[in-house]
């Protein structure tokens, strides 16, 4: 068996739920075949989450590792780039709202993911949900979580490899019941999310095809 990390976000603001813990949990009930899949609830904190990241990672012990966020996406967002900046329009869960500083002082400006991005998008489009390759991951705690684990992997991760996944809002939501954004139950976000864990687990390198932004 394979050990997998999956971490996912508690509630944000004025939010009771979050999608990604949700389906954090349900991919460790119901892992990929041949992994066994631990999953870990990161606050929505500057700082702080990186800690218990690292905590995790050191504690588990995986292979791979996928954080999973919250983002008005229409379906599975794989992400290609963490960029190391913190620059935030609102605050986080502990009320500090950094702008333009760095996450990891003297780290690079960036860090590509380490999953198959393309091929992980190439096998969820092929179930019929909606999958993209993302450009950004913004600026915010999501992208603070998704450079630092990949700055922990560069420096301390023993050949794991790993990445961030953006995930849509769920219909109960209030932000869906207002119209603002699109969802997904979690049932089936889960089901894509399982694909991409598989198909990280089976290749360790890409294909080659399009899924660039031209903006």
């Amino acid at each position: 068996m394979t050990r997998v990390l999956v971490t996912g976000f508690e509630p944000f603001a004025q939010d009771t739920y979050n999608p990604s813990w949700a389906a954090a949990r349900l991919l460790e009930k119901n892992p990929p075949d041949g992994a066994e899949v631990t999953a870990v609830q990161l606050p929505c904190v500057f700082g702080k989450s990186l800690s218990v990241l690292r905590d995790a990672v050191r504690g588990t012990d995986p292979a791979l590792v996928v954080s999973i966020g919250l983002s008005p996406r229409n379906g599975i967002s794989v992400e290609r780039v963490a960029i190391n900046v913190n620059d935030c329009p609102i605050p986080d869960n502990a009320g500090r709202q950094p702008v333009d500083e760095p996450i990891v002082a003297e780290g690079p400006a960036a860090y590509f993911s380490t999953l198959p991005i393309k091929r992980c998008v190439t096998e969820v489009q092929k179930t019929g949900m909606y999958a993209e390759v993302s450009q950004t991951a913004g600026t915010f705690v999501c992208n603070h979580v998704f450079y630092g684990l990949m700055h922990l992997l560069a420096t301390e991760g023993e050949q794991r490899r790993g990445g961030f996944v953006h995930i849509p809002h769920t219909p109960e939501m209030p932000a869906v019941a207002r119209g603002q954004v699109p969802s997904l139950p979690v049932e089936i976000t889960a089901n894509g999310l399982r694909v991409v864990l598989s198909t990280a687990l089976a290749h360790e390198t890409d294909i080659a095809v399009a899924a660039g932004a031209t903006h």
